[in-house]
């Protein structure tokens, strides 16, 4: 069986854990399984290098950050192949330029574009076990190394296992496995065995922070068979993250996530004629703005209410782009105070009652509900921050995701 393992910055934070992950890869190779390990930057070790190329300018050229940034990940596999090969393990580190990683040429955000497996598939044949610097390839045009921001290393690992063609993706960080919901809230959330793509692409994209939602889209395009798990934990086995139809007993939820990270933006007395919607929108999409939950009141008298909801993070870019509207609404505000707490799973789409059942655990709690939002296999509700632990507990045991 070929594995491609993935171990993030707080796995490989010292040395001793550089140790403890030489030693998971060993476990794993002394089972007869061929390994492909992807590694970060130690923790910490890419916010230095930021700063250090800050001392210098506060507006470095993008290509030069990357080249500066990816030498993190590039010391992690070396010193990684090193503890290895004085184990008696034959192995060797490869950037990301060696594990043939080309990407298009949008410096430190790029995309991967193809991964040539052949060098890889020669050492492997030759008996080695593959280190690979994460985050990191090189630019089609310019054949410079290109970075692929946020959660590229994860990015990396499933990538390589779909090129190769892996059994499975083993992604290691600080947690076991994806919960029901966070064990800091609820200490009787339960770790899941298995969860479907799109119910993690859910969970990823509401708060839940164990796995990147990149690589999750990546995982399901690719048809990779991802598992989480922790490196401070190895025996534990982990959850699986697979295609739907992988899963027999299908819960009805699966999970509850919590983000903190939502501001709701209020358009009172807004000029109710057609296209005001698209300009408003088309404005924030212009800066990026990624705007999540909306609803619009039925206009009345010539005027019309619009609500939405942003990250808190944009919420300083949001204020600039709503003063060319301000002439067109009556009242704009801003309520940093909420959250947004949802519900997922795939049993939704073949059930009834489990919006009417979510509203009544609120409801219980005297917890108001702002906004609504459905899709097919989550409810997303705005409530108060004040309530936001107490609301998890109460979904949480409504569908008695502790049992």
């Amino acid at each position: 069986m070929l594995k491609v393992l993935k171990f993030g910055g707080t796995s490989v934070g010292t040395l001793d854990r550089i140790q403890n992950v030489a030693n998971i890869i060993k476990k794993i190779k002394d089972e007869g399984h061929d390994v492909i390990a992807v590694v970060s930057a130690m923790s910490g070790e890419t916010n230095k290098l930021i700063e250090y190329a800050e001392y210098y300018s506060k507006t470095p050229k993008a290509d030069e950050i990357d080249m500066l940034l990816s030498s993190g990940e590039r010391v992690t596999s070396a010193l990684l192949s090193i503890a290895l090969n004085e184990m008696g393990y034959k192995a060797t580190s490869m950037s990301g330029r060696q594990a043939g990683i080309m990407t298009d040429n949008a410096h430190t955000k790029a995309r991967i574009e193809s991964i040539d497996t052949t060098e890889m598939k020669k050492a492997i044949k030759d008996g080695n076990i593959i280190i690979v610097a994460g985050f990191q390839g090189v630019a089609l045009d310019t054949l410079r190394v290109s970075t692929l921001g946020r959660g590229g290393s994860d990015l990396t690992a499933v990538a390589i296992a779909g090129a190769i063609e892996a059994d499975v993706c083993e992604i290691y960080t600080d947690v076991d496995g994806i919960y029901t919901t966070d064990p800091r809230i609820e200490p009787k959330a339960k770790k899941l065995d298995k969860i479907s793509y799109d119910e993690m692409l859910e969970l990823a994209s509401l708060g839940a922070k164990v796995l990147q939602n990149r690589s999750v889209e990546m995982a399901k395009k690719l048809n990779v068979n991802l598992v989480s798990r922790s490196s401070f934990t190895p025996e534990v086995e982990g959850t699986l993250i697979t295609k739907e139809e992988n899963i027999m007993e299908k819960p009805i939820v699966s999970g509850i996530a919590l983000d903190k990270n939502q501001v709701r933006v209020g358009m009172y007395g807004v000029t109710d004629k057609p296209g005001i919607a698209a300009s408003i929108f088309t404005s924030l999409a212009d800066e990026n703005i990624n705007v999540d939950m909306i609803v619009q009141t039925v206009g009345v008298d010539g005027k019309t209410d619009l609500d939405f909801t942003i990250p808190t993070t944009d919420l300083q870019i949001c204020k600039k782009v709503m003063e060319k509207f301000k002439t067109q609404a009556e009242n704009i505000d801003y309520n940093e105070a909420i959250c947004k707490v949802s519900i997922v799973g795939v049993g939704m789409k073949s059930h009834t009652g489990v919006a009417s059942k979510a509203f009544t655990a609120l409801a219980s709690e005297n917890i108001n509900i702002r906004i609504i939002s459905t899709s097919e296999i989550k409810i997303s509700m705005i409530i108060d921050l004040k309530y936001a632990e107490l609301a998890v507990r109460a979904l949480h045991d409504a569908y008695a995701l502790d049992k």
